[in-house]
């Protein structure tokens, strides 16, 4: 697709040396996108120097497919900031996580924010007629500290390219806001960045509706969920069906052809190995898991579910889910316990810890409370077999040579779950899971698998 309108010489856009901050290759996209909190990515923004940058979520990405102009103005960013959760997915697919969703519509506030304390100002271009004056009046009643340099519509006001940039260099403006919409506000913002004074230029999408209130976001609940892009689809649903149904489904299956092509076989094969097994599990147990929460529900107060902070992949921390065995204030009573642990090493363990319920009792000499990591293993925090997952302040008291455990997933069943569980003392663990770590192949976790039948009937080191 061409955009003739656009094109210029660029040599002149001399693009700054990028302030230092971390940046993530995501090959399922073939992308490389800020890899930063979000203190991090705007303290690299509001570095010395010019820079240019972009938002990418999965609409971006569809674009840039098919649209090679749009293709090469992302190619010329200076950064590309993360943007929902199927960019987020995309990373995941070959094992990358991203350090935050740099989303505009939360980045940009905060950005200005902290450019208002730095004396800088702010010019607003985009929009329908009104919208980045109403745009600009909400940042000012949020951050009054925030110097306006002016504002200018995306319709009439952007007919005539020399007389913008020429009011946004006589505004004096330290950082440009362009909101046309995407391609053409990268496609804009590529041809004529260089022409323009101020250091920072940000193409920002819908962001002056959502600050004008034209259009209204997703309470917090639903951000939060990562359900934004639904919210979006019930209020606009002929003209976001396309791009929310069909280009999301688009948008996640060429990325994972993409990451397969990537991953070696192996890997492929054991993630296959997992999300088939896992899957499998959830629907063969789901009369089981809805007894053992019923149960639990009936035996104490509290949720059925317990989530742990583990650390797993590469010192990756995340989410652990399992059945809440344990009274309510297990984890403040942990401390007071540790000199009862029948367990040598790092690792706490205690047959006849107080904590355990009637019920947890049960399922734990079963080892029924672990099924929920189903769920972990479907996300890919998880494999079906790995080392068990540790806790933050395990892995901060390992010695060097049991750091070696974390170079695969932890998993729910293992060669130390199968040979005795908590009856292995650490130091033994550590030697079976790097061994494990070092010789695994599909063969040997399909025989783990099978082993973990015998291990759970037995309850052989389950408490």
């Amino acid at each position: 697709m061409k955009h003739a309108a656009f094109a210029t010489d660029t040599t002149a856009y001399m693009p700054a040396v990028p302030a230092r901050i971390s940046t993530a290759h995501l090959s399922a996209l073939g992308l490389d996108l800020v890899n930063a909190t979000q203190t991090q990515a705007i303290a690299a923004l509001l570095a010395p120097g010019r820079r240019r940058a972009y938002f990418m979520n999965a609409h971006c990405c569809n674009i840039r497919r098919r649209d090679t102009a749009y293709a090469q103005a992302v190619a010329t960013a200076d950064m590309l900031l993360p943007d929902g959760i199927g960019v987020e997915l995309a990373g995941r697919m070959t094992g990358k996580r991203l350090a935050a969703n740099l989303n505009g519509t939360d980045l940009v506030p905060a950005l200005l924010a902290q450019a208002a304390s730095m004396g800088k100002s702010v010019y607003l271009f985009g929009g329908t007629p009104g919208t980045a004056q109403a745009a600009a009046n909400r940042l000012v009643n949020t951050i009054p500290d925030l110097r306006i340099a002016g504002t200018r519509d995306g319709f009439a006001g952007a007919a005539d390219t020399d007389a913008v940039i020429h009011d946004i260099n006589d505004s004096g403006a330290d950082i440009v806001l362009v909101a046309l919409g995407v391609p053409m506000q990268e496609l804009w913002l590529h041809a004529n960045a260089h022409r323009i004074d101020a250091p920072l230029t940000l193409a920002v999408g819908a962001l002056f509706d959502f600050l004008a209130g034209t259009v209204v976001r997703a309470p917090k609940a639903v951000r939060r969920a990562r359900l934004e892009w639904v919210w979006r689809l019930a209020q606009e649903p002929r003209r976001m069906a396309k791009r929310y149904l069909a280009g999301n489904a688009s948008f996640l299956a060429h990325a994972g052809i993409k990451a397969l092509r990537h991953l070696p076989v192996a890997d492929v094969q054991r993630r296959f190995l997992d999300v088939t097994v896992a899957g499998s599990a959830l629907v063969l147990l789901s009369p089981l898991l809805a007894l053992t929460a019923l149960a639990i529900k009936a035996d104490s107060r509290g949720p059925v579910l317990f989530s742990q902070t583990r650390v797993g992949r590469d010192g990756k921390e995340f989410r652990i889910f399992k059945f809440r065995s344990m009274t309510t204030d297990a984890e403040t009573r942990r401390d007071a316990l540790l000199a009862s642990s029948d367990r040598e090493g790092v690792c706490f363990k205690s047959r006849h810890d107080p904590r355990v319920t009637r019920v947890g009792r049960f399922i734990r000499r079963f080892s029924i409370d672990e099924l929920p990591q189903i769920l972990n293993v479907l996300r890919g925090e998880m494999a079906i077999v790995g080392p068990r997952p540790a806790l933050p302040c395990e892995v901060a008291a390992y010695p060097a040579r049991a750091l070696g455990r974390l170079a695969v997933k932890p998993g729910i069943t293992g060669v130390w779950q199968v040979s005795g569980r908590a009856t292995i003392g650490f130091d033994q663990m550590v030697e079976m899971d790097l061994s494990y770590a070092d010789s695994r192949t599909l063969m040997l976790d399909l025989i783990l698998i099978l082993k973990t039948f015998g291990a759970v009937t037995s309850g052989r080191g389950a408490y």
